[in-house]
């Protein structure tokens, strides 16, 4: 189960909406420390959003992609994939829509933003169109996206749509657990104002990992589902150890080695990349300490010549939404 069995929008189950219809889903972490690929949260804060229109040629078409880095091609920008997705699951492919995305993510950032824009448009066609397809269909077709242009990989999908700590047991079957959120997690999200294409950060990984390695990682990956199930969030101290992707990425990363000592001197309960990076994440046990945290980080990144940007935030327990967009009536 991946939650809500659908979000529906239509009063009529199964009839295209007319107007438009938005889809909101926020950013998260994937890669939650030792979580490759199987552990990721959704936050608070940023995300992006993907308006959806029926037309009249069938079919997906990009009006805007929100970024002048992003193709107008339906075949490459994650949320016309997705949506494209949406209506072949759903078997309305004689249908056409027109999106038009607002990137609140950073391009290659680390941040979840394909998924984000994937997710959003999944979404935001599926209450277009009667809401026909659950969750778990949601996520297969925003998966079609992600594979596409970053992996096949759910840990940043599904706490996109149904929001909090996800962990995903299987993508094939889809299994998916969603973990308790302790009220006093911070999470400190810091952006050196660099891009790091997913694929990049992917094709440094290694092929082969050996047995102590693998230990290590399953046992901090076990500390921190203890820490989340349990609130104890001490139990976090010494789990946030990535010992496969973190020392293959953290050379592509300038600035990430020095601000990762300063957010674990500044209090923080562990500190590691945020997806493929280059952004950074850091959990805090409260928001005094996250905000010394976030200071110290933005200090050390500064002290490398890097202009960052961050914030602290919390977990986004919500997940992804819809809205129904009222255009506004025009002057006589």
């Amino acid at each position: 189960m991946t939650g809500n069995s659908s979000r529906p929008l239509s009063p009529v189950p199964g009839a295209p909406r007319s107007g438009v219809v938005r889809a909101f889903a926020p950013g998260g972490i994937g890669n939650l420390g030792p979580g490759l690929d199987i552990l990721g949260c959704a936050i608070t804060g940023l995300g992006d959003s993907v308006e959806a229109m029926l037309i009249d040629e069938p079919g997906v078409r990009v009006d805007d992609p929100g970024h002048p880095d992003l193709p107008t091609d339906a075949t490459k920008h994650s949320s016309a994939i997705a949506a494209g997705e949406v209506l072949r699951l759903s078997g309305k492919t004689r249908l056409g829509v027109a999106l038009k995305v607002k990137k609140g993510l950073p391009l290659a950032g680390g941040q979840g933003g394909s998924a984000a824009s994937a997710i959003a448009g999944a979404l935001a066609v599926n209450s277009l169109i009667g809401s026909p397809l659950s969750d778990d269909d949601l996520l297969r077709a925003a998966l079609v996206a992600e594979e596409r242009v970053a992996g096949r990989h759910l840990d940043n999908l599904a706490p996109a749509l149904i929001g909090g700590i996800v962990l995903v047991r299987s993508i094939e079957p889809l299994s998916l657990l969603s973990l308790p959120v302790p009220p006093a997690l911070r999470i400190v999200v810091v952006h050196p104002g660099t891009r790091l294409r997913t694929a990049d950060a992917r094709s440094v990984l290694p092929t082969d990992v050996a047995r102590a390695t693998s230990l290590l990682q399953a046992s901090a990956v076990a500390a921190m589902v203890a820490a989340f199930c349990t609130g104890e969030l001490g139990l976090l101290r010494g789990a946030i150890d990535d010992r496969i992707a973190e020392p293959a990425r953290a050379p592509l990363l300038p600035g990430f080695a020095r601000a990762k000592a300063a957010a674990l001197n500044a209090g923080a309960l562990g500190c590691s990349i945020a997806g493929g990076g280059p952004s950074s994440f850091a959990l805090v046990d409260g928001t005094p300490t996250a905000d010394a945290v976030l200071l110290a980080m933005l200090d050390a990144y500064a002290e490398e010549g890097l202009q960052a940007t961050g914030r602290v935030e919390e977990v986004d327990e919500r997940g992804a939404w819809t809205e129904a967009v009222v255009a506004e009536a025009s002057s006589p």
